[in-house]
């Protein structure tokens, strides 16, 4: 296969969202084959599309690559968004693996029952601002630099941007005692802009 990536998943958000983010910080144009219905995804299954039988799924580079995270160190290893020596890459990883943990929170909110939803809200708030955030905003402020790792754009400083943006949908002003975390939205808001520009 040749061509623009090719992404498999249910027409919203979810787990492929941050493949598009990645993607979109490299310049790469994509398609979307959107799964609307359950037999979409039973054909993947049964042409043996899925190795785990689960999507998200992108097709490139001649390969059918799933599982979130392995698609994701792919992009940003072929597109150098996964920093410049080893030691940058383990710092990537690290403060990328704790985005995935609040990201995850943050993602199964809509699927709480109703009596949990507040209790689930509350959770996820305390972690996102005494937990996560804090880490985010000192490693900002001890780097002092643009970037979370070395002093070009990372997979970290896309999925941070993700973050910070879902989060603000639950609590807009999630971001008040963080100003580090708030200039480096603001300074990256034009690549935000221009990912929902031409993908959106």
């Amino acid at each position: 296969m040749s061509g623009k990536p090719k992404l498999h998943y249910f027409n919203g958000r979810g787990r492929m969202e941050t493949i598009r983010w990645l993607l979109a910080a490299a310049g790469v144009e994509f398609e979307e084959s959107y799964l609307e219905k359950k037999e979409d995804l039973t054909k993947l299954q049964k042409d043996g599309s899925l190795l785990f039988q689960q999507v998200p799924m992108v097709e490139m580079d001649g390969m059918k690559l799933v599982q979130t995270r392995a698609i994701a160190n792919y992009i940003a290893t072929k597109y150098n968004l996964c920093g410049k020596d080893l030691k940058e890459r383990a710092l990537i990883d690290m403060y990328v693996e704790g985005m995935f943990d609040l990201n995850e929170l943050l993602m199964t909110y809509g699927y709480q029952p109703a009596d949990k939803k507040e209790q689930h809200f509350a959770n996820m708030m305390d972690k996102a601002t005494n937990r996560y955030f804090p880490v985010f905003e000192k490693v900002l402020k001890d780097h002092g630099k643009d970037f979370l790792v070395g002093n070009q754009l990372s997979r970290a400083d896309v999925q941070l941007l993700e973050l910070i943006l879902m989060a603000e949908e639950f609590k807009p002003d999630i971001l008040a005692q963080f100003p580090l975390l708030q200039s480096f939205k603001a300074l990256h808001h034009s690549f935000e802009a221009s990912y929902r520009n031409t993908f959106f």
